[in-house]
């Protein structure tokens, strides 16, 4: 046996031949060039080998006693577990009705002894090679068909979703509606009627009612602004980022500043800014950002006047914005909270607000693929930032 018997299995082959020369030949033969040969002497042995442990190829001899040849290929074609090995046929028979019957029964090719051992090798080979290309092309299919079902599956998971999502979307909108409608109308009547009492009875009224009178319009102004920041919050669910639009930073702040007149006078704030970008967003989104960040600023100041500064710095991808302030400071334990629903860091009576400012920048951020975040030192001031990417 020569050095190919050490490689790999190159083939597994059955031999039927009833001459024991014939077959110690093709042993021989197929052995020394890599192949793993049995070998059998008649039909019965033929057809018991081939399905109990299949082949990846037959040499089947034609003339045999008790069975020949095109009958065991006969038998073998009408086995399913058989059906698809491949049968070469062998014989000293060169006529060519021969050859014809023998392909049309189910060979797949012919040798005429005596042997040539080019020529058997290279039939033997050709005949294996596409043994080994069907079954590749079988375990593709397999894998195909297997990704297919992983596919299906997957798919049948989002239209799940995308269903869920649909309902969820249809509560949304019914939250939305019961925020904005249902639930403000009474407090809009019991604030409206609260507002005449207190001006209607002013003269009669003693000290103790009229702080009752004022903690009312307090209250209802209080739970309006909690409504409000909660149907802006839940809206921002729905953010469709396809129909962001190139949005002027600069213009989108000044906005923000003039919702701020207010406070912004009442309190002598002093903002300034850099030159700012242009940024694919939605302009509605980014003057809620830098009015909940700015109005935090102003709100949470020190006994000095406020001082904003809002600065931006461009990357490769990105445009980091940083808001800094002096006002009086996050505790370093609270600056991983506050940007949580419903986080306050002190009572309405000293800081008014909802405690939903900093949330709604959160998601404003996070739907326009950015990142937001602070830092601060306790009576000294803090600096926000926030990162919107780059879309070229």
């Amino acid at each position: 046996m020569n050095n190919n018997s050490t490689d790999a299995i190159k083939g597994d082959i059955l031999v039927v031949d009833d001459h024991l020369e014939n077959v110690n030949l093709l042993f021989t033969m197929l052995s020394e060039h890599g192949y793993e040969v049995r070998q059998v002497i008649n039909g019965r042995q033929a057809l018991q080998t081939a399905q109990y442990d299949p082949p990846d190829l037959i040499l089947l001899d034609i003339l045999m006693p008790e069975m020949d040849g095109y009958e065991i290929c006969r038998k073998l074609k009408a086995c399913p577990e058989t059906q698809q090995i491949p049968v070469i046929f062998l014989s000293a028979l060169d006529d060519v009705w021969d050859k014809v019957k023998a392909f049309d029964i189910g060979g797949v090719d012919y040798i005429t002894k005596p042997f040539d051992v080019p020529e058997v090798l290279a039939r033997v080979e050709h005949q294996l090679t596409i043994v080994r290309q069907q079954r590749q092309l079988t375990e593709q299919n397999i894998r195909l068909q297997q990704e297919i079902q992983e596919r299906q599956i997957i798919q049948q998971q989002l239209q799940q979703l995308n269903q869920e999502l649909l309902r969820s979307n249809t509560d949304l909108e019914q939250f939305n509606f019961i925020v904005s409608h249902d639930l403000r109308q009474p407090l809009t009547s019991i604030n409206a009627n609260a507002q005449l009492l207190a001006i209607k009875s002013h003269r009669f009224l003693d000290e103790d009612s009229k702080q009752c009178v004022t903690r009312i319009l307090e209250g209802t102004n209080h739970m309006d602004q909690l409504l409000r920041d909660l149907f802006a919050y839940a809206r921002l669910g729905g953010t469709d980022t396809s129909k962001f639009q190139p949005t002027d930073c600069n213009l989108a702040l000044n906005q923000a500043l003039d919702n701020l007149y207010q406070a912004i006078e009442k309190s002598q704030a002093i903002i300034n800014h850099d030159p700012l970008p242009t940024i694919r967003a939605d302009r509605v989104q980014l003057v809620t950002l830098f009015q909940n960040i700015l109005s935090n600023a102003i709100k949470y100041c020190r006994e000095e006047v406020p001082q904003v500064n809002v600065s931006v710095r461009q990357t490769d991808t990105e445009y980091l914005f940083t808001i800094q302030d002096n006002g009086i400071g996050i505790e370093p334990e609270s600056l991983k909270t506050i940007f949580k629903l419903f986080q306050r860091l002190h009572s309405l009576q000293d800081y008014p607000g909802s405690g939903i400012g900093l949330a709604i920048c959160k998601k404003i951020v996070e739907c326009h693929g950015g990142r937001i975040w602070a830092d601060s030192l306790p009576n000294v001031g803090s600096n926000f930032y926030f990162t919107i990417p780059q879309y070229k």
